[in-house]
C-alpha cells in the first residue's frame, strides 16, 4: 500500500519547497521529493537557487566586492592596506557554507510545517482513482499516490552546441561557482545576469575576462537608457564586453579554451582563455519525470504547458517556476507555488507578472519592474519620464558609489506608474518600494509626497518621481 498524501510537491527549489509549506499551512497533507545532494550525499533543499545559482552567486559576488574595494577603495577613506592576499579556496569553502545554512534552513522548514520530505527523483508512474502514483528513485525506491500534484522541477543551463559542460575549463553555472584559482584569462558567451555576475566576480579577483554577445545591443530587455548607463561602467570597470559576434568552433584542450568568433563587423576573431562560461539561458527539466506516463503535456521547448492560473492539461496537476513559461525567477517561482496552492485549497491565489521585479547584482546593480521606454513607445503609449542621478544624492556621495540612475516612467494623462530602472548602489533593495507602489497603482505623484528619509539612497526614487514632473529639487 503506498503512502498517500493530499498534495505531492516533485522538486524543491523556491517554487516546490514554498508550494509545500503554504499546502501544509493550509491544512493538507503534504510531500515533497527533491533529488539534490550535497558532497556527502544527504539532501541538498533549494534547488539551482540555493545550491548553484541565487545563494551562492550572491556569497561570492560579496567576497569579490571586498577583495576590490580593499585594493583600490579603502584607501579613499584613509583605511591602508598592507599585504592584501587572496585565500580563493577559503572565499570558495565560505559560500559553501553559506548554501548549507540555506539548505538547513528549509529542512527546517519542513518540519516545522510537518511536510513528508523525500530525497530522490520524482517521476509519474500512473493516474488512477482520481490521484496519482508517483515513483521516488533515491537510495531506496518507492511509490507514493496524491491527489494533486505540483511540478517544480526548475531548469537547466542551455548548452552550446559543441562545447558540452565538463566544469573544468567549460563551465555552467556550477562549474563557475567552483573555480579553484583565478583563471588568468576567463570568457563568458552570453551577457546576460549569470553572464555578468560571473564575469564580475572573477573579474574583481583579477581575472582578465572578455564577455561575447550574440545580440547587437546590451541587455536588450532592459531599459535601453539604464543599460547604457550600464555598460559605461562595466567599461570602465575592465569588462570587456564584445557585442554582435557569432561564435563558431570551440576547442577545448589540455592548457584551457579556445573560441573562434566574428565580431560585430564580420571580421574573423580568436579569443583563447583558460577557462569559459557559457550561459545562454536554460531550459525546462524534466529529465526523468516521465511525462509521457500520463499524457502531460509540453510546448515546443519542453516547457510544461500551463493555463494562468499554472493547471497543467490534466486534472489535479499543476506546474510551477522555470518547468512553465514565464520569467526564470526565483521569486516568480515562489508567488505561484503559493498561488497553486492556495488554489487547491479552493482559495484565489494570485500572481501579477506585471509586477515581478527583476534584478542584476553586479556593481553598480541593475534593477527594474514594469515597462521600458521601449516597450512604451512601440505600443504607442503616452507617458511622461524623470530621472535622477545618483551622483546628486548625499547617503551615495557618502558611500562613495554615485553611478547611475533611478529612472520613472508614468502614464501621461493619468500618472500611474508604468515602470522604474535604476542602475546603481542597493538597487535590488530599491525597486521594492516600486513594486509596491505599482501594485496599488499608485502615480508618480504618489511617490513625490512621500516623506523619505535622508540621507538614504531612497531619496533618488522620490526625486525621480518629482522630475517626472520637472520639479527636482536637488539637480
Amino acid at each position: 500500500m503506498s503512502k498517500q498524501f493530499d498534495v505531492i510537491v516533485i522538486g524543491g527549489g523556491p517554487g516546490g519547497y514554498v508550494a509545500a509549506i503554504r499546502a501544509s499551512q493550509l491544512g493538507f497533507n503534504v510531500a515533497c521529493i527533491d533529488e539534490w545532494k550535497n558532497a556527502k550525499g544527504g539532501p541538498a533543499l533549494g534547488g539551482t537557487c540555493t545550491n548553484t545559482g541565487c545563494i551562492p552567486s550572491k556569497a561570492l559576488l560579496q567576497s569579490s566586492e571586498y577583495y576590490e574595494h580593499a585594493g583600490k577603495h579603502f584607501a579613499d577613506h584613509g583605511i591602508e592596506v598592507k599585504g592584501l592576499g587572496l585565500d580563493v579556496a577559503k572565499m570558495v569553502g565560505r559560500k559553501d557554507t553559506v548554501v548549507k545554512q540555506n539548505n538547513d534552513g528549509i529542512v527546517y522548514l519542513f518540519k516545522k510545517n510537518k511536510v513528508t520530505f523525500f530525497h530522490g527523483r520524482g517521476s509519474f508512474v500512473a493516474a488512477k482513482d482520481g490521484a496519482y502514483d508517483i515513483k521516488v528513485a533515491g537510495a531506496a525506491e518507492e511509490t507514493i499516490s496524491g491527489k494533486h500534484i505540483i511540478v517544480a522541477t526548475g531548469s537547466n543551463a542551455r548548452a552550446l552546441p559543441g562545447a558540452p559542460f565538463d566544469e573544468v575549463n567549460i563551465l555552467s553555472n556550477d562549474g563557475a561557482l567552483r573555480i579553484g584559482a583565478v583563471p588568468q584569462k576567463l570568457g563568458v558567451i552570453g551577457s546576460g545576469v549569470i553572464g555578468l555576475e560571473m564575469g564580475s566576480v572573477w573579474r574583481r579577483l583579477g581575472a582578465d575576462v572578455t564577455i561575447l554577445e550574440g545580440l547587437p545591443t546590451f541587455l536588450g530587455a532592459v531599459d535601453q537608457q539604464i543599460a547604457k548607463e550600464a555598460h559605461k561602467a562595466f567599461t570602465k570597470q575592465g569588462l570587456k564586453i564584445e557585442l554582435g559576434v557569432k561564435v563558431g568552433e570551440i576547442k577545448n584542450g589540455k592548457k584551457g579554451v579556445s573560441i573562434a568568433y566574428s565580431n560585430a563587423k564580420g571580421e574573423a576573431q580568436t579569443l583563447a582563455v583558460d577557462k569559459l562560461i557559457i550561459s545562454i539561458g536554460r531550459t525546462a527539466n524534466t529529465i526523468g519525470l516521465s511525462p509521457e506516463t500520463v499524457g502531460l503535456s509540453l510546448d515546443e521547448r519542453g516547457a510544461i504547458v500551463v493555463d494562468g492560473e499554472c493547471k497543467t492539461n490534466l486534472p489535479n496537476v499543476w506546474a510551477v517556476g522555470d518547468v512553465v513559461r514565464g520569467p526564470m525567477l526565483a521569486h516568480k517561482a515562489e508567488e505561484e507555488g503559493v498561488a497553486v496552492a492556495e488554489r487547491i485549497a479552493g482559495q484565489h491565489g494570485h500572481v501579477n507578472f506585471n509586477t515581478i521585479p527583476w534584478v542584476i547584482y553586479t556593481s553598480p546593480e541593475i534593477a527594474w519592474v514594469g515597462q521600458t521606454e521601449e516597450q512604451l513607445k512601440t505600443e504607442g503609449r503616452a507617458y511622461k519620464s524623470g530621472t535622477f542621478p545618483f551622483m546628486a544624492n548625499g547617503r551615495a556621495r557618502a558611500l562613495g558609489d554615485t553611478t547611475g540612475m533611478v529612472k520613472m516612467l508614468a502614464d501621461a494623462a493619468t500618472d500611474e506608474i508604468l515602470g522604474v530602472h535604476i542602475v546603481g548602489p542597493m538597487a535590488s533593495e530599491l525597486i521594492a518600494e516600486c513594486v509596491v507602489a505599482m501594485e496599488f497603482r499608485a502615480s508618480s505623484e504618489d511617490i513625490a509626497r512621500i516623506c523619505h528619509a535622508h540621507p538614504s539612497l531612497s531619496e533618488a526614487t522620490k526625486e525621480a518621481a518629482l522630475a517626472v514632473d520637472k520639479r527636482t529639487l536637488n539637480f
